[in-house]
């Protein structure tokens, strides 16, 4: 029974990266080819790294841009089980922009990383508190920005 096994609490850290071009809204999204997903980038703490070093360093990562912190978003948490351990996972994740790189520069964990419209984004991304951390970056891009910006999908 999964209540009798053991719990471990991991934490991670990640971010929403997004570009404004044209009046157009871009999140970076990294994918893999099998099973076929679309997920935020985002990663665990190296031994004393803070929250914000690692979304830094794991965004930079497994996309191949140069971003960086504009603000927290907020965190989600989840339960999974693997190999008898039952795991409740808390990840954080930062509102960022970028300032260079390429995504052609991106590490090996993915197959490809992707610009996608912040609608077609939320319609890829595998999981639903993912979505959701999205859509509270689209809300505050809005808001930091001035951006006109109305996504159909995601809201």
């Amino acid at each position: 029974m999964d209540n009798e096994l053991p719990v471990e609490h991991p934490v991670s850290a990640g971010g929403v990266v997004y570009r404004l071009k044209n009046d157009n809204l871009d999140i970076v999204l990294c994918g893999r080819n099998e099973p076929p997903t679309w997920n935020l980038p985002k990663g665990t703490p190296e031994p004393g790294e803070t929250l914000e070093a690692t979304a830094l360093r794991e965004v930079r990562e497994e996309t191949g841009l140069s971003v960086f912190i504009k603000r927290k978003i907020g965190f989600v948490k989840y339960w999974f089980t693997r190999d008898k351990i039952r795991y409740h996972k808390t990840v954080h994740f930062y509102l960022m922009g970028t300032d260079g790189g390429t995504t052609d520069a991106h590490d090996p964990e993915f197959d490809v990383v992707e610009w996608f419209s912040a609608e077609e984004s939320c319609r890829r991304l595998q999981f639903k508190n993912e979505v959701r951390m999205v859509r509270r970056a689209i809300d505050m891009i809005k808001v930091n920005e001035a951006v006109e910006y109305k996504p159909q999908e995601c809201t």
